[in-house]
């Protein structure tokens, strides 16, 4: 078989790792791919937001499959558009998408179902926003955009300064683009945050390896929320009772109300949940897998990747039995210095190999990366997920954190507490 798989960064990679395991899959293409992605898949210059282009350089490679990876080009329908050319897909079309390309969309959606989430209010006017939280009174508070902001358009205030600063900096002065015209300021909910990605047919849901992300760039969960620096599976406090009431009161009830809203999802769901002392509730919905997330669930997967994807295409998932390995991973990311604001790029990656790894029991999954002349140089704020898997979590941080010793970049700079507060 030859996949197409659309993106180019840490979660493309792990994805193409996966796809490189089956025993089924000859051949790789992607796009934009990445300096790591080079070694494994032949890769096109074609942004994947460029929903034309992309068309092109699939009807040129004649894939099997196109597995959709990233959120802009689901949100924008190249998964219909790739459909009505007669293409197998792997994605939600659409206006299934919507449930990451909207907040404002998924919450209505919670509060319609019954599925637990935090109390909220949308708005479209700033000064009536800026009014409701002052009434409230109530912080922190959070405030986010109702659109994609590359996972930094979710503001946390700890008083109404802070508040009514990211109002205006989302609806006056326009920070996120249109994904700030309209925003959801909700109430701020306690306990441990738990990932839960979930493959789906839009029937059938299995939850895949819960994880742990580590959002806020420096240590402690100090400094500004990130795209993510570093995450581990599975995570320790989503305990079996957990699984089982996330099950019966968010994940199948969200496949069900998709389906009942004539918007079936077929592909993978990410939950983002936070367990209270009410109960799990949703925190966030994306349409995808979640990049860092995927590098430490996709190793623990034991099941032929294209075997899920069929499964699902056929809205056949019922019938397949997915297993995981009962090992635990551990991703430390190293980013570009003063990630995620401004930083500098073009900086030569030292201490990989000609195919972008590095010595010893990790694997090095590349996100910003370009290779060039034989040498890896950064293009991007995320630059590295360095990755290991093992019997404990502890083993698993070990390995990886010797990794990253052995590879460095000017100005690199990643947390150092990764997978702490599970041990």
């Amino acid at each position: 078989m030859k996949v197409f798989v659309v993106g180019g960064g840490g979660r493309e990679h792990a994805i193409i790792r996966a796809l490189k395991r089956s025993p089924k899959v000859d051949r790789l293409f992607a796009a934009p791919g990445n300096g790591g992605i080079s070694k494994m898949a032949v890769c096109f210059p074609t942004k994947a937001t460029d929903i034309e282009g992309i068309l092109a350089d699939v009807r040129q490679t004649k894939p099997d499959f196109v597995f959709v990876a990233p959120d802009d080009p689901l949100v924008m329908g190249l998964v219909d558009r790739l459909n009505e050319e007669g293409f197998k897909t792997f994605g939600p079309r659409a206006n299934a998408a919507l449930i990451e390309g909207s907040k404002v969309f998924s919450k209505s959606l919670m509060k319609r179902y019954g599925i637990p989430t935090a109390d909220y209010e949308t708005f479209n006017d700033p000064d009536r926003a800026i009014a409701y939280i002052k009434e409230k009174d109530s912080y922190p508070t959070v405030i986010k955009c109702d659109g994609l902001a590359l996972g930094k358009g979710v503001i946390i205030a700890e008083d109404f300064e802070q508040a009514e600063e990211a109002v205006k900096s989302m609806m006056v002065e326009g920070k996120f683009g249109k994904s700030g015209s309209e925003i959801v300021v909700e109430e701020y909910l306690t306990g441990p945050e738990v990932t839960v990605l979930a493959f789906t047919d839009g029937k059938t849901v299995k939850p895949m390896v819960s994880s742990m992300d580590h959002k806020r760039a420096y240590d402690d969960d100090m400094g500004l929320n990130t795209g993510g620096m570093g995450t581990i599976a599975p995570n320790p406090l989503y305990t079996e009772e957990k699984q089982q009431e996330c099950m019966e009161k968010i994940f199948i009830p969200t496949i069900k109300a998709m389906r009942a809203e004539g918007r079936p999802f077929k592909g993978c769901i990410y939950f983002g949940l936070m367990l209270t002392p009410n109960g799990a509730k949703v925190i966030e919905y994306n349409c995808r897998f979640g990049d860092p997330e995927a590098q430490v669930v996709l190793p623990l997967l034991e099941t032929d990747l294209v075997d899920i994807m069929e499964a699902i295409w056929e809205e056949k998932l019922d019938k397949l039995d997915v297993k995981w390995s009962d090992k635990a991973c551990a991703c430390v990311v190293m980013a570009s210095g003063g990630y995620p604001e401004k930083y500098e790029t073009g900086f030569e990656v030292e201490g990989l190999d000609a195919s972008g790894q590095t010595e010893g029991d990790a694997y090095v999954y590349h996100a910003g990366t370009r290779a060039e002349n034989g040498k890896f140089n950064t293009i991007g704020g995320r630059v590295l997920g360095v990755t290991a898997t093992a019997d404990t979590l502890q083993e698993a941080l070990d390995k990886a954190y010797k990794a990253v010793d052995t590879i460095s970049f000017e100005g690199a700079h990643y947390r150092k507490d990764i997978g702490k507060k599970a041990l």
